[in-house]
């Protein structure tokens, strides 16, 4: 007697608690905004509230990329040190071929920062 009896079950429960698991909160926040939350729209509800000065001007400035690239490459860097506290931990137990490929990880990000230090993304301008 099996115990599962279509190999697909598996599938396509998990399909299903994959679509339910984001969409019953969705749902209930939507039902909970619609039946509880207070309606008073206003001219001073609707109003644009910036620091409680009234806005002057057009609001759409023009950000500098520079300051992204630079968060970027210091996320990889951060991240690249989660990847690597457990090499460092389990260092003695690993083979050669797990060595090689977080060799070859470190280039990679080796890479990527001097990529950026040619192009002076790492300068604070």
């Amino acid at each position: 007697m099996p115990t599962n009896p279509s190999p697909h079950l598996f599938l396509v429960v998990f399909g299903l608690m994959a679509l339910a698991f984001p969409l019953i909160p969705l749902v209930l926040a939507r039902l909970w905004f619609r039946f509880f939350a207070p309606r008073k729209p206003g001219s001073v509800k609707n109003s644009t509230y910036e620091c409680g000065l009234v806005s002057k001007g057009d609001v759409w400035i023009q950000m500098k990329v520079h300051y992204y690239l630079y968060a970027i490459v210091f996320l990889i860097v951060d991240v690249e040190a989660v990847f690597l506290f457990p090499v460092a931990v389990a260092y003695s137990g690993l083979g050669w071929e797990a060595c090689a490929a977080i060799v070859i990880f470190v280039l990679m990000l080796a890479a990527g920062l001097v990529w950026a230090w040619v192009r002076d993304y790492l300068e604070w301008k």
